[in-house]
C-alpha cells in the first residue's frame, strides 16, 4: 500500500470510511486499519481535526499571529525557546521560520486584551526572546484548504464584454 496516498486521502477527509479507503487504495480494510494504527503509533499521523468556521457560531474568539524574534542558544539553537513557547495552552501553532524573525506563533483568546496579556506576561519575558509583533486576524476566508466564506465567491464581479 502506498503510505503517501493513504496520508493524502486522510488529510482531505479524516472521516472517510474504511470501506471507501479500501476501494480507493485497492486494499483490504483490515490492512488499512492496521496501517493507520501504525502511522498513529509512529506519530506520522498526529491527530484528526475538524475545521470549524467560528465566525458562524455564537462563540467569541480572537486569533492572533505573533512573530517572535529570538536569539538561538549555543547548545540547543532555537529548540529550548520553542518548547517554552509551545508549552502554553494558548498556543495552537508554533513554527520556526526564515526571514527577519524566528518564530510564527498562532494563539486563540477570548478578547484582544487576553491576547495582549499573554504576549506581555508570558511570551515576551522568555529568556532569548528579543521582541514580538502581534497581528490580529480580522476575518478568515480559507483554512486548511477549505473555503469558509462561500458568499465571497458569489459576490465577485462578472466580466462585462461589449
Amino acid at each position: 500500500m502506498e503510505e503517501i496516498k493513504l496520508l493524502k486521502v486522510l488529510k482531505n477527509n479524516a472521516r472517510i470510511s474504511l470501506k471507501d479507503l479500501s476501494m480507493i487504495l485497492d486494499e483490504e480494510e483490515n490492512v488499512i486499519e492496521n496501517k493507520i494504527r501504525d502511522l498513529v503509533d509512529r506519530k506520522i499521523i498526529s491527530g484528526f481535526h475538524t475545521v470549524i468556521n467560528w465566525d458562524k457560531t455564537n462563540n467569541e474568539e480572537v486569533m492572533a499571529m505573533i512573530t517572535v524574534d529570538a536569539t538561538p542558544e549555543r547548545e540547543s539553537g532555537y529548540d529550548r525557546i520553542a518548547k517554552h513557547i509551545y508549552s502554553y495552552d494558548e498556543v495552537s501553532t508554533c513554527y520556526l521560520i526564515s526571514g527577519q524573525t524566528s518564530f510564527m506563533v498562532i494563539i486563540q483568546g477570548k478578547t484582544m486584551r487576553e491576547v495582549a496579556d499573554f504576549v506581555a506576561q508570558k511570551l515576551a519575558p522568555i529568556q532569548g526572546v528579543n521582541g514580538t509583533v502581534t497581528q490580529f486576524v480580522l476575518k478568515r476566508y480559507k483554512e486548511d484548504g477549505i473555503i469558509l466564506d462561500e458568499e465571497v465567491k458569489s459576490q465577485e464581479r462578472m466580466l462585462i464584454m461589449p
